[in-house]
């Protein structure tokens, strides 16, 4: 299973070589039998929609930190779970640790590669479910991942794969949205209009402590969380990043698009109100604060 896909085509990216240059080449993984994941497929459909790294540049500050606070080093071994467009991907990079950035959307995986390329850091990059991941047991010191892995529509199967490739005596980070913060009142305005798919777990529930605390057995790990908080940077007022998240996030993107003419205006004045209230007193551009749940487990 380690080496498996299941749904897309893989992909690995070499970025940032001695002469700066970018090389990326297909390469050959064992594969199951040709299938059909219909819910990987959603999660892919939805993260492909829009342009995610306009969204992550707003809280790409947080991501400095985060990755700060994680003392990384030369000589280890780090995976970016769910990378994203490398908001953590790239910090880690510069600490000289070996780091490997994995994402279900080849676009995303391309802008971690071309910002690598422009800094001229060594990263891996391969493409696939976090579900399933491709690599051998015990193969990582540390997995990192923000708002990345909380949007995978399985966690256990999720869970079960952390626990393999993470050594024993390693780690993972992570940091999840939680259900009463900004983004998590956001979200349900989302489902409230367009309802996930029946049975399918709440990401939220990852940002919540005791859900975390279920998932990660204590017979595996030893679970430290604390809540933080980021603040959302935008150079637009409220209606302005309303629609910013309108074109380029993901969930945002499909959801609009899954409603009739009346319905997509009467979303529109919600989200606007809702970053209108939670705005900053005096600021000039957007600036929201919204909660998340950091977690650190060592694996035992």
């Amino acid at each position: 299973m380690g080496t498996d896909y299941t749904t897309f085509q893989p992909l690995q990216f070499d970025c940032g070589t001695t002469t700066g240059q970018f090389r990326a080449r297909p390469v050959s993984f064992v594969r199951p039998r040709k299938s059909t994941d219909p819910l990987v497929e959603r999660a892919r459909s939805i993260w492909s929609a829009g342009d995610y790294d306009r969204i992550a540049a707003g809280f790409r500050h947080e991501a400095r930190t985060f990755v700060r606070r994680q003392n990384l080093h030369r000589g280890i071994s780090v995976l970016d779970a769910a990378c994203g467009s490398g908001n953590l991907t790239i910090p880690a990079a510069r600490t000289g640790a070996r780091v490997t950035g994995f994402d279900i959307v080849p676009a995303l995986l391309g802008a971690t590669a071309d910002w690598a390329t422009r800094e001229g850091l060594v990263i891996r990059l391969d493409q696939g479910t976090v579900e399933e991941l491709p690599y051998p047991d015990a193969q990582f010191d540390v997995a990192l991942s923000m708002f990345g892995i909380m949007f995978a529509p399985r966690p256990d199967r999720v869970v079960r794969e952390l626990t393999r490739v993470v050594r024993p005596g390693g780690r993972i980070a992570l940091a999840n949205w939680t259900p009463d913060g900004f983004v998590g009142t956001m979200l349900k305005a989302h489902t409230a209009r367009v309802p996930a798919p029946p049975g399918l777990a709440s990401p939220l529930a990852w940002g919540d402590e005791a859900t975390i605390r279920e998932r990660l057995d204590s017979r595996d790990w030893d679970v430290r969380v604390r809540r933080r908080t980021l603040t959302f940077r935008y150079p637009h007022m409220s209606a302005g990043t309303a629609d910013l998240f309108r074109s380029s996030y993901g969930p945002t993107v499909r959801t609009f698009a899954a409603l009739d003419e009346q319905q997509r205006a009467d979303f529109a004045a919600e989200l606007t109100d809702l970053w209108a209230r939670h705005q900053k007193p005096g600021a000039l551009t957007t600036e929201v604060d919204s909660d998340y749940l950091e977690v650190v487990a060592f694996r035992k």
